[in-house]
């Protein structure tokens, strides 16, 4: 069974930080990518940062600056931290992983469930 949880949701005040954490784990092969999206509400789910098992990273350019992605490849975790964060940071945040279970698979995406994130003062 393959599982993917992120943790580190909450409420925060304007201006303040969160650290996301997501870990994928059961049977694994290699991990290609890990990345967080959001979806607010009446919105679509969006890319907010993406990570490959080599370090290469691209954002959304509505956080570049504020927020970080990383991975600790050992764990089969990926990071987000998030400064500065703004009202309109206010969203489900969803992890996936683009990974192969098995050396003889293809690669496909698997979905966290998602954490809230609430930025009010």
């Amino acid at each position: 069974q393959l599982q993917v949880v992120e943790s580190g949701g909450g409420l925060v005040q304007p201006g303040g930080s969160l650290r996301l954490s997501c870990a994928a784990s059961g049977t694994i092969f290699s991990i290609n990518a890990m990345g967080w999206y959001r979806q607010a509400p009446g919105k679509q789910r969006e890319l907010v940062a993406r990570i490959t098992s080599g370090g290469n990273t691209n954002y959304a350019d509505s956080v570049k600056g504020r927020f970080t992605i990383s991975i600790d490849n050992a764990k089969n975790t990926v990071y987000l931290q998030m400064n500065s964060l703004k009202p309109e940071d206010t969203a489900v945040y969803y992890c996936n992983a683009l990974l192969r279970r098995d050396r003889t698979d293809g690669v496909a995406y698997y979905w966290g469930q998602g954490t809230q994130v609430t930025v009010s003062a």
